[in-house]
């Protein structure tokens, strides 16, 4: 079966993590990905974590199942070859996706459509005015890390959940402009912001209603979970684990479970409130805990996955990666979304695919990063129509490395 990208080509001129992300997304459905590079690499070539031998495993880990095209992007030749690899011809080409400031000069929008009038262009920036942002400067501002934590000193996660989600977003806007141009043989420079993707999410979760209709602002809880019943709660053998309770059939599978569930079902008309609702089991958190501490303190992180398999609990392990990796089967082989590549330079690695199943076409297998510059001839030839002799000679020229 075909991917679901299959035929479609894309030229990535990016660095970091958003743009990568939304790259190799787009290639793990099938699409054609050239990530085009200057010559040593971008800024984020050499970034950790490192293998033994220095090469990065982020940088391999974001440009995966990529052609990868390294040229002097600081001379005009080199520019001249970019801008004729962006703007080939062919209905599924003519497609760049970038985090590089663009705005203007020969890799802007206006630029490159001279020479390829129906080009689609997708450009991050950090701020909607085109200022610089990364994902730690945008999550500080986002309230997340203030609300995150016991106390009032701000948390930063090390999840880089704006870069994530702009990626994803990314991938989105694309396909959607490809979809108009495909209805009106119409190209598009479509811009997002680093920043109006916290914002946007940030909103989307209520957070600014809340504020603007009730004033309120979410304090930091620790581990609880707001407005329904959620927390840790630590093993008799040093883990830890999250239990929650959203619907009512979670929330009876707990006392079920635990045995519990006639001094949980007390707790209501103890504290006057409804027990049954999300809201009442909210605001009888450290109540309900006080029950759990005891049982959850009396057993082994074993013996706690024993009660609760099959028993409609809702509940996780913590687990650091070195857990998630060694004791997790869903980030093993036996999640069919893994396999085994063979990444040169660093040896056989777990690797996703990406994480969807379609019912009518295949997603391609994990495929390994390139080599830095490892299709730059072979791209080329193939889509510029360079003989053997042509690129030799700008190897010669120090425009790429033969």
């Amino acid at each position: 079966m075909d991917a679901p990208l299959a035929g479609l080509r894309i030229v990535e001129v990016s660095a970091f993590i958003a743009a990568p992300i939304g790259g190799m997304t787009l290639a793990q459905l099938g699409a054609e990905v050239i990530r085009i590079d200057p010559l040593g690499g971008n800024i984020d070539y050499n970034r950790w974590p490192l293998a033994p031998d220095g090469q990065s495993l982020y940088w391999t880990s974001l440009n995966k199942g990529k052609r990868s095209v390294a040229l002097a992007l600081d001379r005009p030749e080199g520019q001249a070859l970019v801008r004729d690899l962006i703007c080939a011809p062919g209905a599924e080409a003519g497609i760049l996706l970038t985090n590089l400031p663009a705005s203007r000069g020969w890799m802007s929008y206006a630029a490159l459509a001279e020479h390829r009038p129906d080009l689609i262009m997708l450009r991050l920036t950090g701020n909607p005015d085109g200022s610089a942002a990364v994902d730690y400067t945008v999550n500080c501002a986002s309230g997340f890390p203030v609300a995150t934590g016991a106390d009032t000193r701000p948390v930063n996660h090390v999840l880089p959940a704006w870069d994530v989600a702009a990626g994803l977003y990314l991938g989105l806007g694309l396909l959607s402009a490809e979809r108009v141009r495909a209805r009106t043989g119409k190209g598009q420079e479509v811009t997002l912001a680093l920043s109006d993707v916290m914002a946007a999410t940030v909103a989307n979760l209520g957070y600014v209603a809340d504020v603007q209709v009730n004033g309120a602002v979410r304090p930091p809880m620790g581990n609880e979970l707001y407005g329904a019943f959620g927390r840790d709660f630590a093993t008799a053998d040093g883990r830890s684990v999250m239990l929650a309770a959203i619907s009512n059939r979670q929330w009876r599978a707990i006392g079920k479970a635990t045995g519990l569930a006639d001094k949980l079902a007390a707790i209501g008309p103890l504290m006057g409130v409804d027990i049954e609702t999300e809201g009442g089991r909210f605001q009888a958190t450290r109540a309900i805990a006080a029950l759990l501490e005891p049982w959850f303190a009396a057993r082994s992180l074993e013996q706690v996955a024993a009660a609760f398999a099959n028993s409609g609990v809702l509940w996780g392990p913590y687990q650091d990666f070195g857990q998630l990796v060694r004791e997790d089967l869903r980030c093993s082989p036996a999640n069919p979304i893994f396999g085994e590549i063979e990444q040169p330079g660093i040896g056989s690695l777990l690797a996703p695919r990406v994480p969807l199943s379609f019912a009518l076409s295949a997603a391609p297998p994990p495929a390994p990063a390139p080599r830095l510059g490892q299709h730059t001839g072979a791209v080329l030839r193939d889509i510029l129509g360079l003989d053997a002799g042509a690129v030799s000679e700008l190897g010669k020229q120090g425009i790429l490395r033969p």
